[in-house]
């Protein structure tokens, strides 16, 4: 099978181990394989460097899947990379035993560049990002079925993706939601619903973490979503939980989700910009607040705005927490580094006039893991603090 493969042949020298090779340093082949093909990549010097994904119409041009020469990728290969996956998270992270939600394949971080794989229960959320994984999405599903027997499955790929990538997918027929729990939480899981994948595995320790300092402490959970934090918080004894969100759609979910757990939050309908400038002037104070934002921008030129955007609401935030009290900030794009993020925290206190004393600095759960040398993976900043005045 190898030798029929096509040659994509590099312009330049090639001296790294980073799994994308972008379109200019790729010499273009005179008949273009379609996007999403398997092919061999060869370097300048015509001596073989790996195999994996070709698109001539993407900025990643290759995405380098395998560096074994005697490698077949075929279904069987799929089927081995994603059993890798799934014993990771079954067999040393030993996951099944806090939740049935977790990440099964993440991306570049299992070595299986433009695919993402949510599992909700009995339900697979498959997610693509390149033309590649799209295109052998059979052997995909085949090779999920696998390792989870009589599994529902729900697919999509964003229009971003799909016009970046040059592939047409109108998504899946929609499934219908899963109930899923986490560290004895329930959550109801709807990828066809206004959630993207439909329930957010990725700030699961932190929402365990978060929720052992909340007994008996009043709680703002700003830009909830469908009330992962604040469902928490309830559940753990929280004497008074606030949601608020802009989009009512997540938050009849969000208003679900306290019902399956018997608990009482008060979601509210709003811009956090204004509510919190009007909290703030009513002289509202919480002992813990939450702000967990969607992410800002894919655009490296809309860093900086996207920065200003974080200083403005972590400064609104910070002033509605009262002296002592815990502010936990997150930020999930990532194009804004640990550091930047950090930075903007302390811009942002010292705007509030407030002493920020930073306790732990966290990510995504180790579902969510990354290369050493393919940082991309890696999105999540989480950062938990006390306000001392």
């Amino acid at each position: 099978m190898t030798d029929a493969l096509p040659n994509i042949r590099l312009k330049n020298a090639w001296r790294s181990n980073h799994p994308w090779i972008f379109q200019k340093l790729v010499d273009k082949p005179a008949v273009r394989p379609k996007p999403g093909s398997i092919v061999d990549v060869v370097g300048v010097d015509g001596v073989w460097i790996g195999r994996g994904f070709y698109n001539g119409h993407s900025r990643i041009a290759l995405r380098i899947l395998e560096t074994d020469p005697d490698a077949v990728m075929d279904a069987a290969w799929f089927t081995a990379k994603i059993g890798e996956a799934v014993r990771l998270r079954r067999e040393v992270l030993k996951l099944d035993e806090v939740s049935d939600a977790w990440r099964v394949v993440h991306s570049e971080g299992d070595g299986l560049s433009g695919l993402v794989v949510d599992r909700y229960g009995d339900l697979l959320v498959v997610e693509f990002f390149s033309a590649g994984m799209f295109r052998h999405r059979e052997w995909i599903y085949d090779a999920l079925r696998q390792h989870f027997p009589g599994a529902r499955f729900h697919s999509f790929a964003d229009e971003h993706v799909q016009k970046q990538e040059s592939f047409d997918f109108r998504g899946s027929e929609p499934a219908s939601p899963s109930v899923i729990t986490e560290y004895g939480v329930k959550f109801r899981a709807d990828p066809a619903g206004a959630h993207k994948t439909g329930f957010f595995a990725d700030q699961r320790d932190n929402r365990q973490w978060l929720s052992q300092q909340v007994a008996g402490k009043r709680v703002l959970d700003l830009c909830c979503n469908t009330g992962g934090f604040g469902v928490y918080a309830a559940v753990r004894g929280a004497s008074e939980v606030v949601g608020i969100d802009i989009d009512e759609d997540v938050l009849e979910i969000a208003r679900g989700n306290a019902k399956l757990n018997d608990v009482r939050v008060r979601f509210v309908q709003a811009d956090i910009f204004p509510w919190l400038r009007d909290a703030a002037n009513n002289g509202e104070r919480f002992d813990v607040v939450i702000l967990d934002p969607a992410k800002m921008t894919r655009d490296r030129e809309q860093v900086i705005t996207a920065l200003k955007k974080y200083l403005d609401m972590n400064k609104l935030a910070l002033g509605v927490v009262k002296p002592g009290g815990l502010f936990a900030t997150f930020s999930c794009t990532g194009l804004v580094s640990e550091e930047q993020f950090l930075d903007m925290l302390r811009r942002a206190a010292f705007y509030a006039g407030r002493t920020v004393q930073v306790l732990k600095v966290a990510g995504a759960g180790a579902d969510h893991p990354f290369l050493a040398h393919v940082p991309e993976s890696r999105y999540l900043k989480a950062v938990f603090c006390r306000v001392l005045d």
